[in-house]
């Protein structure tokens, strides 16, 4: 499988690419690279997201999961640039509990592009953040978006 490791303000990265889709972004660096249009895309698109030149991103993406799992992805890739979502209102969006969401958001597997940062707690507070270094990377794009969208 193809992949690229670059570099970021959160530290290295390394981006899988597999039947013309990216379907993983790893925290960490790989000590291989082969890179492709799409993984070299990819890199691009996440320097200007990085930079404050980009509000989304226009990548094909097949990440592995259940269908629970695909769902919430599909539904947190629809939370507005700059905003966040509850878990429970994230759950209530499609027909699930708030638990379950919090799960699939700690399994995404394309985390920045699959904006798992976006969803916070029932009062607004930052909970949980598999990647880089958890709350405070979670922190990191949240207070990027906001500075991108001032």
């Amino acid at each position: 499988m193809p992949n690229l490791a670059m570099h970021s303000p959160m530290g290295p990265l390394t981006l899988h690419e597999e039947d013309g889709a990216i379907v993983t972004i790893g925290w960490g660096w790989s000590t291989t690279s082969e890179e492709t249009g799409l993984l070299g895309l990819a890199r691009d698109q996440l320097r200007e997201f990085f930079d404050g030149e980009r509000t989304d991103f226009s990548l094909p993406l097949n990440p592995a999961g259940t269908t629970h799992q695909r769902n919430v992805w599909s539904a947190m890739r629809r939370i507005p640039f700059g905003e966040t979502q509850t878990y429970g209102d994230l759950a209530r969006t499609i027909g699930s509990g708030p638990r379950a969401v919090g799960g699939a958001c700690g399994r995404n597997p394309i985390p920045i592009v699959i904006p798992c940062h976006r969803v916070v707690g029932g009062n607004g507070k930052l909970t949980g953040y598999s990647g880089g270094d958890g709350l405070g990377s979670k922190r990191y794009l949240l207070d990027l978006e906001t500075r991108t969208i001032a």
